[in-house]
């Protein structure tokens, strides 16, 4: 189901194009963004939002105002949007970064900026800047504390990046419903990453997993409130197959948390598979963001198939927990990983799992197969997005969100966002098999590391 569209036509990005959405649900209400008019060299004309008040069956969609000279603000461009809701003070929020001021090219300055709503995610109020920089922040993310006997509910965390110093880790704590923001504070040690996706656990500690780089996947935790950060722990190495066809995609890790505070990164990744000829889904687990559990493959498919997986976006039913929690995984594949920019058919697949990862259903393909050529190009590559999401409504069912695509009518994209419902409780399992599947190759460097310290993924 279409859920949103470009509205916009300025002459400088491409129409229509959307990409890299988030969504968050809580109770029956699901809010979902994503990038709306994607720039070449990086970010898009605005933000465009879609709320459902009835678990998905109907949406109204809009744009942020007050963000881009598109939109009544100030900045020339707009990207990364994630969303979050904080029930203390009932405030819907969207966290994006900007950069450049005006109609100049991309470039600094840049800003972190908070959008909220008040409503429902109806109406949205312009922004308040979280942070600001004369250099270049990226890759931000937001999570609230919903847990209501956490001794920090209602406290929500901003991260980003300030790719002006070596991609120093930066947070920032707000504990009145995102209008004001506490100070930059980077955890011990001023760690180098990005991609970094705070989650709140029910004790109120946050858990941040993040990318070493494209090497590694680290993780740091506060256990006050925001107050400081302790030092990174890592959770696991990483090995990246690169997807061909051109398709931009990296190892961001994608995280969630269930009832019962045991934490869920996602991957994707090559260990599985001999010579690394295709990413899996792998996924670590942690009760404390200090030990992590070897990654294990998410079993899509035979480790001797030709699928290629990669940029998941995986969900936790709230309500769940533990050997109990249900799971829920979105993710794109190519059904042959051995093709070209004219011949790659991408793909939106769907697994779960109702015992906590132990088992996982068997695959379903969500949506029809797209050709590259149909998506937005970008300097590092054709994007859908450097994320997907999906999550879970207080009925137990699972709602992926996800960019599409169709054939170009001429110069202009059909590239949009969209969504699926998928009933949990009703589905089937089969045997993971997991739990006997050993890496075939390791290496304590990513196979991205030779790009350098400082990865953009504006």
């Amino acid at each position: 189901m279409p859920i949103s569209s470009d509205p916009y036509t300025n002459a400088s990005s491409q129409h229509k194009t959307q990409v890299e959405p988030d969504s968050f649900a809580f109770g029956s209400t699901i809010v979902s963004v994503i990038q709306t008019g994607r720039f070449f060299d990086g970010g898009a004309s605005n933000i465009a939002w879609s709320t459902s008040h009835d678990a998905g069956h109907s949406w109204t969609t809009g744009t942020l105002p007050g963000t881009t000279v598109y939109a009544g603000g100030p900045w020339a461009r707009v990207s990364d949007p994630a969303v979050a809701y904080d029930p203390l003070h009932n405030v819907w929020m969207v966290s994006s970064l900007a950069f450049g001021l005006g109609f100049s090219p991309l470039g600094s300055p840049s800003a972190v900026l908070t959008s909220r709503s008040t409503d429902g995610g109806l109406t949205w109020q312009d922004p308040v800047t979280v942070s600001f920089t004369t250099s270049f922040y990226d890759k931000n993310w937001i999570a609230c504390d919903t847990w209501a006997a956490s001794p920090h509910y209602g406290n929500c965390y901003t991260e980003w990046d300030d790719n002006g110093a070596g991609n120093r880790l930066e947070m920032s704590t707000s504990t009145d419903g995102g209008l004001t923001w506490g100070p930059a504070l980077s955890p011990t040690g001023f760690p180098s990453g990005l991609g970094g996706q705070p989650v709140a656990q029910p004790n109120g500690t946050v858990v941040v997993p993040y990318s070493v780089n494209d090497a590694a996947i680290g993780s740091f935790r506060s256990t006050d409130g925001g107050a400081s950060w302790g030092g990174v722990t890592t959770v696991a190495g990483v090995t990246d197959h690169f997807v061909a066809g051109g398709l931009r995609t990296s190892p961001l890790p994608l995280v969630e948390v269930d009832a019962a505070g045991k934490v869920y990164v996602v991957w994707q990744d090559c260990r599985f598979r001999t010579s690394c000829l295709s990413n899996d889904i792998v996924m670590s687990t942690s009760t404390d963001g200090l030990t992590w559990s070897a990654p294990s493959r998410i079993p899509i498919d035979a480790t001797t198939s030709t699928v290629d997986h990669f940029i998941p976006g995986i969900a936790v039913d709230p309500a769940t927990s533990a050997s109990s929690a249900h799971l829920a995984l979105g993710y794109y594949y190519y059904p042959e990983r051995s093709c070209n920019a004219s011949t790659c058919q991408l793909t939106v697949g769907f697994v779960f799992s109702r015992d906590g990862g132990a088992t996982w259903s068997a695959p379903q393909q969500v949506s029809q197969h797209m050709m590259i050529s149909w998506i937005a190009s970008t300097s590092q590559g054709r994007m859908v997005g450097d994320y997907m999401s999906t999550s879970f409504t207080s009925d137990g069912k699972a709602h992926p969100v996800f960019a599409i695509a169709k054939a170009p009518q001429g110069s202009v994209y059909n590239e949009q966002a969209a969504t699926a419902t998928f009933d949990v409780m009703n589905g089937r399992l089969r045997p993971a098999g997991a739990a006997r599947e050993k890496p075939v190759f390791k290496l304590r460097q990513g196979l991205r590391a030779h790009l350098g310290v400082n990865p953009r993924r504006d």
